[in-house]
């Protein structure tokens, strides 16, 4: 291709036209530092066919914006950029093709939000805008509009805060409700995410019954300090570059340990994500900033996971520890309409075919699973 200028960024992927497409082959690209004459080594990034995304025949999927696309890569400030992209051959069926329109797509982050000390103040009405409203507001039972951070609290406190909802103590009578203390989510607001590049509404499903548990494919090579910066480039990557309604996952976690509010409608709610293809509905999806292939997740991702599912599989009374029956929206494991036998928590590849969530995260799910439990008190 003919050499071009590009404006800074952080971030990269590769997208095509039709997402029914796939790309048989593979993706590398090298990066420059700003303001410098370094280049970085040849990185490959995850072709990531079709498994992260909305189920067939939703409105998410077929709204005529969704595009083909490899996982975004974290590639940190850069100026300069090379691609190159390998169609791979098979014999018995010829020289492979490359989707029509393929394309670079170079994502930066933008600026970052105020520092966040905890919750902040409620800021007058004139100065939000009518999204930022919403995504505050469907949280506002959890801590105050527009905070930066939904707090944490105690066992105890999580568990009255459940029984009230449910109709106070004499509803539910004297069972002790299964849930996780809740942990401290950083929310939309405290990451940065640009409400108005979303879809205005929001999509939900009836419940949750499982967590889907994923990598995000993106590499390692960030500080936790700039995980607000990842969070708003994939954001940017998933709505403008693949063209979903808002970010993918329903919650993220760095490798520091951090939480985060991922696609927006409520942390509590039942949010219809596009996480794993054919078992988006009634579920919810967790990625870890990171890619897990060969690298070993830090342990304090592992403890978060374990963390955000015993609070929020317990709002909806789900056990870490079990089984559950998803039925599949269509994909390359299980038919359209299939009822599937799945584990509480599952990796992304338990649902679809895929390296995700990486074998080395994979493996720690057993952990995770035993820790959720534990903390709902199982």
């Amino acid at each position: 291709m003919t050499r071009r200028d590009v404006r800074p960024f952080s971030l990269v992927g590769v997208v095509w036209d039709d997402p029914a497409d796939e790309l048989h082959g593979t993706v590398q690209v090298r990066t420059r530092a700003t303001g410098t004459a370094t280049w970085s080594g040849w990185q490959g990034v995850e072709t990531h066919n079709h498994e992260h995304a909305a189920d067939p025949d939703t409105l998410e999927r077929g709204t005529g914006r969704v595009r083909g696309a490899t996982a975004p890569l974290w590639v940190g400030d850069s100026d300069g950029v090379e691609v190159r992209v390998r169609a791979q051959s098979d014999r018995r069926a010829g020289p492979a093709l490359l989707p029509e329109g393929l394309r670079l797509e170079l994502v930066d982050p933008g600026d970052e939000p105020p520092p966040r000390g905890g919750l902040t103040e409620v800021p007058r009405a004139t100065a939000m805008s009518a999204e930022a409203a919403a995504a505050s507001a469907v949280n506002a039972d959890l801590a105050p509009l527009d905070a930066a951070v939904i707090p944490e609290l105690t066992k105890r406190q999580t568990e009255e805060d459940l029984i009230a909802a449910r109709g106070g103590r004499e509803a539910v009578g004297k069972v002790r409700p299964y849930i996780g203390p809740r942990p401290a989510i950083i929310t939309r607001k405290g990451w940065g995410a640009d409400e108005r590049i979303r879809e205005r509404d929001f999509a939900y499903t009836r419940t949750v019954k499982a967590a889907f548990v994923h990598h995000s494919a993106s590499g390692n090579n960030y500080r936790c300090s700039q995980a607000g910066s990842v969070l708003r480039s994939i954001y940017r990557y998933h709505v403008k570059s693949s063209g979903w309604r808002d970010f993918g996952y329903n919650f993220a976690v760095d490798k520091c340990g951090n939480i985060y509010e991922g696609r927006a409608g409520g942390v509590a709610k039942p949010v219809l994500g596009a996480h794993t293809r054919g078992f988006n509905a009634n579920t919810t999806g967790i990625a870890v900033l990171g890619t897990f292939s060969s690298a070993g997740p830090p342990k304090a991702a592992v403890t978060a996971l374990a963390r955000l599912t015993a609070w929020k599989l317990g709002l909806y009374g789900a056990n870490p520890r079990g089984t559950t029956y998803l039925k599949s929206g269509g994909g390359n494991l299980y038919k359209k309409g299939r009822n599937v036998r799945l584990r509480v928590i599952s990796g992304h590849r338990d649902g679809f075919a895929t390296d995700c969530p990486g074998s080395r995260l994979y493996n720690k799910l057993g952990k995770a699973r035993s820790s959720s439990a534990r903390m709902q008190g199982r």
